[in-house]
């Protein structure tokens, strides 16, 4: 499952892309893929125009300027592909013919890196498509069906359940390392790897983020967090933050499941002090990287660094 960078960088692709355009069709070819009432789809899907494309924890939205918003979740394997085409018509052997082609001049895309990325669609793995009145598309592929795009009222986006119970956004200005330190200690009998994978707690961090910001913090991932200094709890706020922007700015960490929306793999795997570095040297004190297991998870760690 995407992390908050991975669908962060799709956002960021997305919203060069996207505000402005009109939807003027959209076809779908599976109900669990897009759960919505024919009568919202007409009235405020097609012949809308889209006006911001956000984020809030892991999933993408779409708000229109007809007050609904379009919220998509790519759970395992989903993808948002951006095609802009023109026709170039060409001459046959009989001049009197011509032969029309469409040819890509624009094409973004991120999630699931299969070949929908860069083959022609729709595909069968195509769940839904929305036609724009320019002519481009964006086609919602998704190889196990998992994942899902609803039309939901801007206002009531809010009050789905998800979001309802999920934290703050760790990159939010208004989030601070007084409000951090405060969330987790309504964990304190919880370990510190499992209480920041909660979302209740905080929004977006997962195993990777988990693993690299606890081995900044030089905090072991099995620590209780009652256990853990103010001191310990600050540095960590600085250290997810941290590693949340540089895996932003490398478009993203998923080398095997994610590209970013210029459709290139995440980068930040390769600048990773700790995950899937077992065996190797870590790059502060030298001592061999062990994976051990802490809240269900593999997790990564230097023992001298982040002593139990």
């Amino acid at each position: 499952m995407p992390e908050l960078p991975e669908v962060e960088t799709i956002k960021r692709g997305l919203g060069k892309l996207l505000p402005g355009k009109c939807i003027a069709n959209v076809t779908f070819d599976n109900p669990k893929s897009f759960p919505n009432a024919p009568g919202d789809v007409a009235k405020f899907l097609v012949g809308a125009k889209i006006v911001k494309v956000k984020r809030r924890a892991k999933v993408l939205l779409i708000d229109l300027d007809s007050k609904y918003t379009l919220v998509i979740h790519l759970k395992m394997t989903g993808q948002l592909v951006y095609v802009r085409t023109r026709e170039l018509s060409l001459k046959t052997e009989d001049r009197r013919r011509k032969t029309k082609y469409s040819v890509p001049t624009e094409r973004w895309g991120g999630g699931h890196p299969s070949d929908s990325l860069t083959g022609k669609l729709p595909d069968k793995s195509t769940r839904v498509v929305f036609s724009f009145a320019d002519g481009s598309k964006l086609f919602f592929n998704d190889q196990r069906k998992f994942g899902w795009v609803r039309l939901l009222p801007t206002d009531e986006v809010p009050n789905i359940d998800f979001f309802k119970k999920v934290g703050p956004e760790p990159l939010s200005s208004k989030f601070t390392s007084r409000e951090f330190a405060a969330r987790l200690q309504r964990r304190k009998n919880t370990n510190i790897k499992a209480a920041i994978l909660d979302q209740s707690v905080i929004a977006g961090i997962g195993n990777i983020y988990a693993d690299e910001s606890l081995w900044g913090a030089k905090i072991h991932p099995a620590s209780l967090v009652k256990n853990l200094s103010i001191q310990k709890l600050n540095k960590l706020y600085e250290e997810i933050r941290y590693v949340l922007r540089l895996s932003i700015a490398k478009g993203g960490s998923t080398d095997r499941n994610y590209i970013d929306a210029t459709g290139k793999k995440g980068s930040y795997l390769s600048f990773a002090k700790v995950f899937r570095r077992e065996g190797q040297d870590c790059p502060r004190c030298g001592t061999k990287i062990v994976k051990i297991r802490v809240a269900g998870r593999g997790t990564h760690i230097c023992p001298k660094c982040q002593k139990a």
